[in-house]
């Protein structure tokens, strides 16, 4: 087909020199963006996601259960619940590592166990959820701030 002459019935140009038509990234069909929603996941994969979200807080802080949260969101309601809690709880672990940091300085060494307490109350607490997760119940941390929602 020349350049001057118009496109076939219903507005479509053929492919050049009678090949297929090319589809953009590889061949792969493009797809507007959010248009394929992910499946949620099966209730034992939510339990286990849930289970690293708050184990991983122990070894990672809360680059664990962030990341946890930000890939699984909105593949189900147990891990979405559960993923965001730890978070929580380790965004109040870090604060109040700082704060105990803070205390131990200003009080010239007087309160140095501080942030050994809060370690230990964050392993504690973060081995009491993971079990409760892993009976399948929904646990909540006591004394987090809710910062994400």
């Amino acid at each position: 087909m020349s350049y001057d002459q118009q496109p076939p019935a219903g507005g479509q140009q053929q492919p050049p020199f009678g090949g297929q038509p090319q589809q953009p990234y590889g061949g792969q069909p493009q797809q507007p963006y959010g248009a394929a929603p992910q499946q949620p996941l099966r209730p034992d994969e939510e339990k286990t996601w849930a289970l690293l979200a708050h184990l991983g807080g122990i070894l990672f802080s809360f680059l664990a259960p962030l990341v946890v949260w930000l890939v699984f969101k909105g593949r189900g309601p147990f891990l979405d619940d559960q993923a965001k809690e730890a978070l929580n709880f380790q965004i109040t672990v870090v604060i109040a590592y700082i704060a105990a940091g803070i205390l131990a300085g200003i009080t010239v060494g007087v309160l140095f166990f501080l942030p050994f307490v809060v370690g230990i109350a964050a392993l504690v607490f973060s081995i009491l959820a993971a079990v409760a997760v892993n009976k399948g119940q929904w646990y909540r941390y006591p004394l987090t701030l809710r910062l994400v929602k």
